[in-house]
């Protein structure tokens, strides 16, 4: 099959979090199954210059409202896939992906209506006509719209879409003038097209006009269409369209995210070596952070973006009892009174708790790979990579019951115990499921729990093959998609 991946984000060129990943260790996979992919990802600022220095030049004209703005694709070869970088300085040369200090880009839907069309523009350019154009999230929500419009390209005739959900919060909703601004098709705003409570939603557009949708884990495909607090007001659209909804569990690169091979560790090690391996990181951010307790105490580990959805609020509470019994180490930027809050945390527990308030790759792997449990209590979760790195660093997780997090994480007799689990937004359960793991930890089986998360197969492989049948099921698919 000839599949074209349209993100916003995609590793190794450009990432924010786990869409990048997804797109860029999906289409790598997807080829080596021997498939012809072709990437298109914007041409952002941070990109590094070696990436397309040899990158053939192609111009573009697009197209949007009553005005067309020129661009550029810059393509190579990356790991058998066609990459596709969308340059327009206007656009993408800027220092953040979405927005600067907390703040998106207040022209935000002019950019991904421009990156939605290009897409399409690129495909044309290139002459490479896709069975199958899968959209990630809602900055790539219009190309579905662009493709139902009665002015659609007849390239695409035969052409099916699939809409990927890593995440129902963020939706790029805009104001209703957004609709001529992005040169979209009048006809389409209303309350069966783009229309979201008065106002023009990317998101919605994949929603309604994509041929199959599916999120990043079979229990987040669930939530999504049973609640508003997890539907985000898309709950009734979903649950009309369940038939067409499906759900694919993430995987890891196991390339990048390898004890064994790591080159941010000191001292590598796999599932048979790991005490020596995982005690070296340990030393390390005992070193870094000033922690003064000894090497058996228990270090918990935090690697998260400080957001109100991660559960951080919560964590500090439940943490605040066992914190003479444990060390604390936290990586993570984001909301700017939970940042206080960590940091308040590390000044009255000195000796016990490090934060450190900046992203730092290499810190972030050595606190995968020291800590012994790995705390990831959000209020929702569509999929999560942390618990499965973590398990494959050999740090058992505590975690909430929810999306990707219940599809990884078992602690019930049924399945084969690999951590430990706690309600949602409950610091109460929380604290209890803690306490269960610190009480683990000193008896013989914790070894076994280590092992189960080491050796369980977090990789591409099935989930790659899960999308090909979904790619398969969309070319014979009749959805409920209106055509206008």
């Amino acid at each position: 099959m000839k599949i074209l991946m349209a993100a916003s984000e995609a590793v190794p060129f450009s990432k924010t979090g786990g869409l990048a990943d997804v797109a860029g260790s999906l289409s790598q996979k997807i080829a080596e199954l021997g498939n012809q992919v072709l990437l298109v990802s914007p041409q952002y600022q941070s990109i590094p210059l070696h990436y397309t220095e040899k990158a053939r030049k192609i111009s573009l004209f697009v197209p949007l409202g009553s005005r067309i703005f020129n661009g550029q694709l810059r393509v190579f070869e990356h790991k058998n896939v066609t990459v596709a970088l969308v340059d327009c300085p206007e656009f993408f040369n800027r220092p953040g992906l979405y927005g600067e200090a907390g703040k998106d880009y207040k022209d935000n839907d002019l950019r991904f209506a421009f990156f939605a069309k290009s897409v399409l523009e690129a495909s044309k350019a290139l002459k490479f006509k896709p069975d199958i154009i899968h959209s990630h999230d809602w900055q790539t929500g219009l190309i579905c719209a662009f493709l139902k419009s009665p002015r659609a390209d007849e390239f695409f005739g035969d052409t099916k879409t699939v809409f990927t959900i890593h995440n129902l919060a963020y939706q790029g909703n805009f104001p209703p003038e957004s609709v001529q601004r992005c040169g979209v098709d009048p006809l389409l705003f209303n309350s069966e097209g783009l229309e979201f409570y008065h106002q023009m939603s990317f998101m919605k557009s994949g929603l309604v006009f994509s041929d199959l949708l599916n999120t990043v884990s079979p229990t987040y495909a669930q939530e999504i269409q049973a609640s508003s607090e997890r539907g985000f007001g898309f709950e009734g659209l979903l649950s009309y369209r369940r038939r067409e909804l499906y759900g694919i569990l993430n995987g890891l690169d196991t390339e990048i995210w390898d004890p064994q091979k790591d080159m941010a560790l000191e001292k590598k090690y796999s599932s048979e070596n790991y005490p020596e391996g995982k005690s070296a990181a340990k030393k390390e951010i005992f070193l870094k952070g000033n922690l003064s307790v000894p090497l058996k105490t228990p270090l918990i580990g935090i690697v998260s973006r400080l957001d109100r959805q991660k559960g951080l609020g919560i964590a500090l509470e439940a943490l605040k009892d066992p914190i003479e019994n444990i060390a604390l180490a936290v990586i993570g930027t984001g909301d700017p009174a939970l940042e206080q809050a960590f940091s308040d945390f590390a000044k009255k527990f000195p000796h016990r708790v490090y934060f450190h308030p900046r992203f730092d790759e290499a810190f972030a792997h050595k606190i995968y790979a020291g800590s012994d449990i790995f705390l990831m209590p959000s209020r929702f979760e569509p999929c999560g990579l942390g618990q499965m790195i973590a398990m494959r660093y050999g740090s058992v997780p505590v975690v909430s019951r929810t999306g990707g997090l219940a599809d990884t994480v078992f602690e019930s007799p049924g399945e084969k115990k690999n951590g430990f689990l706690s309600e949602p937004g409950d610091a109460k359960d929380l604290k209890a499921a803690l306490s269960r793991a610190l009480k683990d930890y000193t008896l013989p089986s914790w070894k076994d729990l280590i092992l189960s998360g080491m050796n369980k197969d977090f990789s591409w492989e099935k989930s790659a093959k899960d999308y090909l049948k979904l790619y398969q099921l969309a070319q014979n698919s009749n959805a409920r998609v209106k055509t206008f």
